[in-house]
């Protein structure tokens, strides 16, 4: 295991954005809690059939919206 890319726990919640840069540019961390890794963070696959379209409800208007309409789009 690179050393380089082990990191940890109090490490990555302190400097979280930097990690998120990090792994959005394609590198990949084991993240370690008292010397012990306990998982790894990478960035998500490159498959477009691994993610499903999710419904972006902060366009959602004033009133909610009918639930016929929330079901067509699933």
């Amino acid at each position: 295991m690179n050393t380089q890319n082990v990191v940890g726990l109090k490490e990555l919640r302190e400097n979280i954005n930097d990690y998120i840069s990090q792994v959005d540019k394609g590198k990949s961390f084991i993240v370690v809690k008292r010397s012990k890794p306990i998982f790894k963070i990478s960035p998500p696959m490159d498959d477009d059939n691994f993610w499903e379209p999710v419904v972006d409800f902060t366009r959602v208007k004033k009133g909610g919206v009918r639930l016929d309409d929330v079901l067509s789009r699933l």
